[in-house]
């Protein structure tokens, strides 16, 4: 309770946090100066581009824009920031105020609609100052909420992807069921994240979450840590001692790297899984158990059981229901969501005034393919606000595999420059799609986000500039 009360206090005296987009610097300059003698923390952007980018980096609570801006209007860009930071506050402010306007912000979302004139200043101050009053009482409320997905388990899964946002609603789906559940992903995923979150939704939430690592013991110790021992059944068994089975009788055991498991296991655990029933080393009886089973595995399980190293009896009584992880290159959309998250946690514990990430580090971090996954990621940004002696996270402090990693195309190769390409293959379409999107965001920030010096720094007409564009939503 106390850490609740620090909490909730730390949300009554933080400071807003605006952005003010406008392509007239006059506007600009005159709202920073303004709300910052109020004690706002306040930045602004001139083009609904660089608007983006430091949204991708950053979380504002407040953001003033302009409708009217060369290129993309001040509309396109509340419908981006409600995709990319909902619970912001969006006050659009024009100097030609029409009714098709208006209803376009309405209709988007916009929170507020103030016209450009004498009165321009005293409205937005009013608003700012009801929007911060409320948002003292949201940020206690959402403090509370975050709480309580924290205990069911789904506050610790980020992602906003659709592969992510699958996920989410195939736990909430499968929950209150009790049938097995196989998660596959590679290392690093967060497959113990899901386990926990389905046992936290779950009927049995109220019972024990028991995890093993089946890859970390030897068979004969994975024996008696599943199924318990008795006293004098061998050497050092000084005791009766209960095994995993039973102490997660009613709950769920959450076995992981279940392919590393020996054939001479996996027979004895089809054998629990078939009849329900555990017999301790060295007893004669057999106990009930009921215990759900969510297993995971970084192997391929086609191949495992091909290969004979899995049975693939064992492998349909656990794949009931089957979830595979996507890996973090597959979703390179929730790596800032991610990145920012972390950031905010060490952020935290290390005490350092760290406020956001450059837009170069964001661009390299979605760039790098983390082989590691989100475990790679939670390190990197671990190491990055541990080194960092700015306000934000730099190019300097990311590890040279990341920082000098080509946000162009692929990694150069030997002394020709080929490019090196991984042993398992790759999505051609998609690798050539994701270095279109790159180069078309250099180009923009070679230009300042001016479209036209774009398409003449990538030698394409503006028509196909607008084209490209389009086609990767930029």
């Amino acid at each position: 309770m106390q850490g609740t009360k620090a909490a909730v206090k730390e949300a009554h005296n933080e400071l807003v946090h605006i952005l003010v987009v406008d392509d007239e610097r006059s506007i600009c300059e005159l709202l920073e100066i303004t709300f910052r003698k109020e004690g706002h923390r306040v930045e602004v952007a001139h083009s609904v581009e660089a608007a983006k980018r430091k949204l991708e980096s950053q979380i504002f609570d407040i953001i003033i824009s302009d409708v009217r801006m060369p290129g993309t209007t001040g509309v396109d860009l509340l419908k981006f920031t409600k995709e990319i930071s909902p619970n912001s506050f969006f006050l659009l402010i024009t100097g030609v105020p029409t009714v098709e306007t208006a209803i376009a912000a309405i209709n988007s979302g916009a929170d507020r609609y103030v016209i450009k004139d004498h009165e321009l200043v005293d409205q937005l101050r009013r608003a700012v100052k009801e929007v911060s009053e409320s948002l003292k009482w949201k940020k206690e409320a959402g403090y509370l909420r975050r709480e309580l997905r924290r205990l069911t388990g789904l506050d610790n899964i980020i992602g906003q992807s659709p592969k992510m946002r699958a996920i989410f609603d195939l736990i909430q789906t499968i929950a209150p069921q009790t049938s097995r559940v196989l998660i596959t992903g590679e290392s690093g995923t967060g497959k113990e994240l899901v386990a926990r979150a389905i046992h936290e939704n779950s009927l049995r939430a109220q019972a024990p979450f028991i995890t093993i690592n089946c890859g970390a013991f030897p068979e004969t110790l994975l024996e008696s840590e599943l199924f318990g021992y008795m006293k004098g059944a061998f050497t050092g068994a000084n005791e009766n001692r209960q095994g995993l089975f039973q102490a997660a009788h009613g709950g769920t055991l959450f076995m992981d790297e279940i392919g590393n498991m020996s054939l001479t296991m996996q027979v004895k655990l089809y054998r629990v899984l078939q009849e329900g029933k555990v017999r301790p080393i060295g007893s004669t009886e057999e106990i009930d158990v009921d215990v759900r089973i969510i297993a995971a595995t970084n192997k391929e399980f086609e191949k495992e059981i091909a290969e004979g190293r899995f049975r693939e009896d064992l492998y349909y009584r656990l794949s009931v229901i089957p979830i595979q992880l996507p890996a973090l290159r597959e979703r390179r959309e929730d790596i800032p969501l991610l990145a920012r998250h972390f950031l905010e946690t060490f952020r935290k514990s290390m005490e350092k005034p760290i406020e956001g990430l450059s837009p170069e580090a964001v661009r390299r971090l979605e760039a790098y393919d983390w082989p590691g996954n989100v475990r790679e990621l939670e390190n990197t940004m671990e190491r990055a606000v541990a080194l960092e002696t700015t306000g934000e996270i730099s190019l300097r402090v990311l590890p040279d595999r990341i920082a000098g990693y080509s946000s162009v195309g692929v990694p150069g190769g030997g002394a020709a420059g080929e490019p090196i390409f991984p042993a398992e293959g790759l999505d051609f379409e998609k690798e050539i799609a994701e270095t279109e999107r790159r180069y078309l965001q250099a180009a923009l920030e070679k230009a300042h986000g001016v479209r036209t010096k774009a398409s003449d720094l990538l030698k394409i007409s503006y028509r196909s500039f607008r084209h490209y564009a389009k086609k990767h939503n930029l």
